[in-house]
This record gives C-alpha cells, structure tokens and sequence, in this order.
C-alpha cells in the first residue's frame, strides 16, 4: 500500500496512529503530555512523542503529508464549563496546531472534537477556526470541510458523536464523507463472556439496583417509567422552583427564607435550627446560587413533582429504601422505553445525573471515567474490562494498555474511534475506491518531495 507521512498530536493511546498506518501511513512525530502515555505509546508504535506542545517549534517538526489532531475538548464540551479558547490551560492549545499547518502546510489535516464545539459561544468560536485556517485573507489557505460521527453509524456499538474537521491545500471538489449506516448494533459484539479481570458489583451497587429494580416492579403496567430523568428528591419536595428559587428566598429572609418548604424526600426545613442544616435539606439541583432557574430545571422539577402525585400511593411505601445511597444514586434515567421492567436485563451507567438504563443495542458514550462510571453488563453483574472498552473504540488490535484500570477507563474515555478515523482519512485521502486502488498499487507517493 503507498506511504504517506503524518503526525500525531495529543495521541493519547494513538487511534489516530492505528487508523492512518493501517493506510499505509508513517508516523514521523507525536506529541503527548501524559508521561505514562508516552510510555505506552512508545510501547506499541515504537515512537516516542515528544511532551508539551507548546514547548515544541513548528519548524522543528518533521515534514509531513497529513496531520492529525484530537485537541482537547473540555474548554467546548458541555459538561465543562465551556470557556473555549479562554480556557488558558487547554482551549489556546487549537492556535499551536494552526501554526503547525502555517509553518508546515501538510496536505491535509484531520481535526476530532466534541459536537458542542459547532455551537460554542453561538458559533462564534468555529466561526474563528474557519477562519485562522481558511483560505481567506489572514488563513492558512485550506478548503475545509466538518461532520458530526458516531461509532454506531459504522457498525460499532456506541453512540458517541464527535465532529471531524478535514482540510485539504486542494479544493475538496472531489471529497465526501464516508457512508454511514442505520443498522442496528448489539453490545454483545464486543463482550467476553464473564472475563476473569471483570470488576463486580459492590454490595452497595447491588443493593441500589435491587431498589431501583423492585421501583420498575411496583409501577402500575398501565403507568409508563417517564422518558425524564427520575429524581426522587423532587418526591414529597415543596420548595418554591417556578417563579423564584431557594437561594433567592434565603437572600430575602435568611433563616426564614426557607420556613414552611419541604426539602429533599419531603423533609419538614422549618424544623431545622440553622440556615446550613436547611440549606442542605433542598436537593443538591437546587442549591445553586441563582434568582431563577434555568427552564429544562423547572420543567424537570414540575414533571417530577407531578409523576409523585400521580403515583405516590405506590412510590410513598418503597420512598424510604432509597434514602441510604448517595445523592446520585437516587436518581433514574429510563431509557428503555416500552422495555421489560427488569434493570438486569439492561446496559447501566452510574452518572451523575443519575443511574442510567439503557438497551442492549450500544453501550453508553464512552467520557474520561472514573471507576465508577464504567458501563455495567448488568446481566453479568460486572463492569465492562478495560479491553471490552477498547473494543468499542476500535483499539483492541493495542497490545498495551494503560495497567491500571483508572488510567485505562480514563484514556479510552479521551481516545478517537480508529475505524471512525480510518473511514473519514479514507476519503479525504484517496478520493474514490478506484483511485485508492490505484495509488495504492502504485508506488507514487502523495507528496514526493517530503518523502
């Protein structure tokens, strides 16, 4: 197969690496702050990246015919705080591959970032990076075009939408997007049959599903489990949500702000002696320091407090089982609509908006989890394995992953999809099946005058 050769920043575990040797391509630089990712990196491609970015000179780089870069998407994802290309330790690091492109001018780049980054700061921010690497006045001259993917479009179960941005130094006159597909996917494909490294179920997680489970057991057959996120704290609460907030009341009135509201599971606020122990009464949803709250918050709270009333002749006798877990394992996310009503059947995931259920088509959207967020394969009471999680982002043919299941949950989390990456460096690379059989066999390289 012909040879390119491409770069690789904030590799991470390489899913950009994997996708692009498998093309045909070589790795003549990467760059990669984790120390124990470096390892491990050098490990399985036999590179050693080089560390912080930011300290490495453009012209220092090696020539190259593609690029490659999953920048860091916490300054535009939405569970962050957002701050884009304010975010001084992470967003800023967008500017040090553009004057990678500047200094080097690749043929083509591969850019992977989180969806929100199309609508951070109402557009604005995409807005910017067309611009800085466009080619109009002040770019650095390429034609570009994004795309919104997911594994699950290419037949990996895992819905996991991310955004690709491709750029070529040649108009993409000739360039689509790789086909896509609708059909179904099982996560049975990517699971071992009760691995021996498989984490169980604690006590208390066992425990916590068992109640949730017993709730979906005692729900009327003709009462369907809501499609919104169940929080069980808004069950017997009275504070007031709508038109005012508690903070707002306890600016008011301090210690009398919050005199004769229900709390969390309908706890009496009056009776407690100090504004902490009141304040702590409310659900944690609700503490937030704001006159008003947001409208998909009030809609939540209000379908919530309705469900209760509906229903509380059943909830009221089993309300008290959940009062010993934490706050959010007090929480339910159905999202097996018209399923069976039983949580062992299911896909779970504890977040922190709640315990998530979900069916056995994909697994949950891959993040930089914690140990406690790793999806559950509740039919075998277990955790998935860290190399059941590779699986799902194309990485299992990684001979070494990170030994701690910590570290290995976490870059898995923070990795791009390979085969996903593969399809899209498919197609911008080699135009047409016919023409990548043809470069393919032919011992013409894309840019000679790099090779």
């Amino acid at each position: 197969m012909q040879s390119f050769r491409f770069i690789d920043l904030f590799a991470g575990l390489g899913g950009f690496h994997l996708a692009l040797e498998r093309l045909g391509g070589v790795c003549v630089f990467a760059a990669e702050w984790k120390e124990h990712l470096r390892d491990l990196y050098e490990m399985n491609f036999d590179v050693r990246p080089a560390g912080d970015i930011t300290k490495v000179k453009p012209e220092d780089i090696p020539d190259h015919d593609v690029l490659t870069a999953g920048f860091p998407c916490q300054p535009f994802s939405k569970a962050g705080e957002q701050l884009g290309f304010e975010c001084t330790e992470q967003g800023n690091l967008f500017f040090n591959v553009a004057a990678i492109l500047a200094t080097k001018k690749p043929k083509y780049f591969i850019l992977e970032n989180v969806p929100n980054l199309l609508k951070h700061d109402e557009g604005r921010t995409w807005k910017e990076i067309q611009t800085i690497l466009g080619t109009g006045e002040g770019g650095v001259g390429y034609h570009i075009s994004a795309e919104k993917l997911s594994p699950h479009n290419f037949g990996i179960p895992q819905i996991r939408e991310r955004v690709y941005i491709v750029g070529s130094l040649d108009p993409l006159s000739e360039f689509s997007w790789p086909e896509t597909t609708e059909t179904p996917t099982c996560i049975d494909s990517v699971l071992d049959d009760y691995p021996n490294d498989a984490k169980a179920l604690s006590p208390q997680v066992n425990e916590c599903l068992e109640v949730w489970d017993e709730f979906l057991k005692l729900c009327p057959e003709h009462v369907e489990p809501p499609w919104f996120p169940l929080w069980s704290m808004e069950w017997g609460a009275t504070y007031p949500f709508e038109d005012t907030t508690p903070y707002a009341c306890r600016q008011l009135k301090g210690l009398d702000g919050l005199k004769g509201f229900k709390g969390s599971h309908g706890v009496k606020i009056g009776y407690l002696k100090t504004i902490e122990e009141r304040w702590s009464a409310l659900p944690s949803h609700a503490r937030t320091n704001t006159v008003t709250f947001p409208k998909w918050k009030k809609d939540f709270i209000r379908m919530n407090r309705q469900f209760y009333t509906d229903n509380k002749v059943w909830i009221d006798p089993w309300l008290p089982k959940i009062l010993k877990f934490p706050s959010s394992l007090q929480k339910l996310e159905w999202n097996v609509k018209g399923g069976e009503r039983n949580i062992w059947n299911y896909v779970l995931q504890f977040r922190a908006s709640g315990v998530r259920i979900k069916r056995r088509t994909t697994a949950p959207s891959l993040i930089a989890m914690t140990d406690t967020q790793v999806p559950i394969i509740a039919w075998q009471k277990r955790y998935m394995t860290p190399r059941e999680c590779a699986k799902l982002q194309s990485m299992d043919t990684l001979k070494h992953l990170p030994t701690s299941h910590t570290l290995a949950f976490k870059a898995l989390g923070n990795a791009v999809n390979s085969n996903v990456v593969e399809s899209v460096a498919k197609a911008l690379i080699f135009t047409d099946d016919q023409n990548y059989k043809s470069k393919a066999s032919s011992s013409t390289k894309l840019t000679a005058d790099t090779l």
